[in-house]
């Protein structure tokens, strides 16, 4: 199966959300105020936020209003406003072969996903031809550690570890050190899952942080958040929590699988201006890949990867 046909078929429940809401919406009628109304109601709804939708329904307004149009043309349009949303946040990872290693922190709530997703992104490096090692920093949960370790076998990806309660921040000097001393090419960092309102745990990622400093001023070369696509509006606030703590420099989007509410990609993109790298959609080592705007468009409005002939219905 291909990247897009798995993608398609993993945003299914956000996009026949979508569409048999448009398909409810303009069947037999034209474009006018009160289908244009329902229009933004339904992509509000579908989480792409106020200022998504309002772009998408002033577009329609313009181009299609009073005019028979079908379903396929409409969800064409949305596709391609979206597309232009997302597209200058579409970026490739900027690994620079002259930093060895080079790091990347990744931090989350509890429940995002953020360990699985750190060895996925190991593996498709891996498959880059890169050398890669993994911080198990969470040492505060047995389960992360054994977890990590497991994917690292599968994998045969090195897992630098400590003790259970080892301290987090001088876990990640020497996971620094020794990938250098090793000569690995990326080094990923995973962070114990913190809820946003724990100011302790808060702070020892910014601890975290200034323990990196020291070692380099660059350091972290990256930071990502990973935000489960499940929660919705909750991950405008994941955001701005984490963002206070740590500069954040791109976004990776789990569970898309699972979720009508894949939406929320745009609305947060829209918002904030972060790269989006990366984006998951399901249990398997293949199910994280790097984002594509003009896939995802077409894929969250429920169209082919390229474009068909329209059915006015």
């Amino acid at each position: 199966m291909s990247w897009f046909s798995k993608l398609t078929s993993r945003l299914k429940k956000t996009s026949e959300t979508l569409t048999s809401s448009v398909t409810k919406i303009f069947t037999h009628k034209k474009i006018d105020a009160a289908t244009l109304e329902d229009l933004e109601e339904t992509l509000i709804q579908a989480d792409l936020g106020v200022s998504v939708a309002t772009k998408i329904t002033t577009r329609l307004s313009k181009e299609k209003v009073e005019k028979e149009t079908s379903v396929t043309e409409i969800q064409e349009l949305m596709a391609d406003e979206i597309a232009q949303i997302l597209i200058p946040f579409e970026k490739k990872l900027p690994l620079l072969s002259s930093k060895k290693p080079f790091v990347i922190l990744m931090a989350g709530v509890n429940g995002s996903g953020k360990t699985t997703t750190c060895a996925k992104l190991a593996y498709q490096l891996q498959t880059q031809g890169l050398s890669v090692a993994i911080a198990a920093c969470d040492t505060f949960r047995a389960a992360a550690i054994e977890q990590l370790e497991v994917w690292g076998h599968r994998l045969s990806i090195p897992i630098i570890r400590r003790n259970l309660g080892a301290d987090p921040s001088a876990l990640a000097f020497d996971a620094y050190k020794e990938a250098e001393k090793k000569g690995y090419d990326v080094l990923l960092i995973d962070t114990a899952g913190r809820l946003h309102t724990n100011q302790t745990l808060m702070a020892e990622l910014e601890k975290i942080q200034r323990v990196l400093k020291k070692i380099d001023a660059h350091l972290p070369h990256e930071s990502f958040l990973v935000l489960d696509a499940t929660i919705g509006q909750n991950a405008f606030i994941q955001i701005e929590s984490f963002g206070k703590s740590v500069p954040l420099t791109g976004l990776v989007i789990t569970k898309l699988d699972g979720t009508a509410r894949g939406g929320v990609v745009v609305g947060i993109t829209e918002k904030y201006h972060l790269p989006l790298y990366y984006v998951g959609v399901g249990e398997s080592k293949d199910d994280l890949q790097p984002f594509h705007a003009v896939s995802f468009a077409r894929a969250i409005v429920g169209l082919a990867s390229s474009r068909h002939g329209a059915e006015t219905v």
